[in-house]
């Protein structure tokens, strides 16, 4: 059985537009998945101060993976384009997040899905609007229209 799945994607190191696009690619040939779509790259300053900005976007993925299957060929690809986990929210050559999985709410050790702090962060709410459709909801009943709006465009420029 497929799901859909929509994954955030990050970068701040290493030539962060060349990392999303390998993501991108490296998402496309993941075993038992297969790239929809994917939005349009924004930067935006990182959340915390002396970072360099972030480049981001989301991805439309259809899977017949399990959540946590998936969650690991996340991270494998992210390991595989220099990833280092040293700090918490540190600067990174890619991160890799399950925003969405189908209609599923997951509260797991490792994953939470929806992504749990998903609906303040202009940099994946708005690219994600770009994939949904404008009346979509999130599996937990939140409305992506009333996120946007709760969630202003401050911060973010379209490339």
């Amino acid at each position: 059985m497929s799901a859909r799945a929509y994954i955030g994607l990050g970068s701040n190191l290493d030539a962060p537009v060349e990392q999303l696009r390998s993501a991108l690619r490296a998402l496309d040939q993941l075993d038992g998945c297969h790239l929809v779509a994917s939005s349009a790259l924004y930067t935006s300053d990182s959340l915390l101060p002396g970072q360099p900005r972030y480049t981001n976007a989301v991805a439309a993925l259809d899977t017949t993976l399990a959540p946590l299957a998936l969650l690991d060929a996340l991270q494998a690809i992210e390991n595989d384009q220099g990833r280092v986990r040293a700090e918490r929210w540190g600067p990174r050559t890619l991160d890799l997040d399950i925003l969405l999985f189908g209609d599923q709410v997951l509260d797991l050790p490792r994953l939470k899905v929806p992504h749990y702090h998903m609906h303040a962060r202009p940099f994946v709410l708005y690219p994600l609007a770009e994939l949904v459709p404008a009346d979509f909801q999130l599996a937990d009943g939140r409305a992506i229209a009333h996120l946007l709006q709760a969630c202003p465009f401050v911060g973010l420029e379209r490339l």
